[in-house]
């Protein structure tokens, strides 16, 4: 496999996660962080570390509109839900792991 074979696979890739993430918007992103220890808000600080790197600024609500497919503003009101007690234990049991 060639170095842009890969980049196009990776990229592929990422943006299934996206869509996958998108058409599951019921899984919280809390849900994320106790399961996996990342989140959709995680992917855009990677999003614009990985612009950087490549020399392209694009700041943080940019990167998380790519993510969220809309603002986060827009995504937070829809589809965000308060986090329950007991995810708030589970993100604390995790962040001791």
């Amino acid at each position: 496999m060639t170095e842009e074979q890969q980049t196009k696979i990776e990229a592929a890739t990422f943006r299934r996660l996206l869509t996958h993430l998108d058409e599951n918007k019921d899984v919280q992103n809390i849900d994320l962080m106790i399961l996996a220890d990342f989140c959709r808000n995680c992917l855009a600080k990677w999003y614009v570390s990985a612009a950087k790197k490549e020399g392209i600024e694009i700041d943080y609500d940019t990167a998380r509109e790519v993510v969220y497919k809309m603002p986060y503003s827009e995504w937070k009101d829809k589809h965000q839900t308060p986090a329950s007690d007991e995810q708030l234990a589970a993100l604390e049991a995790r962040k001791k792991i």
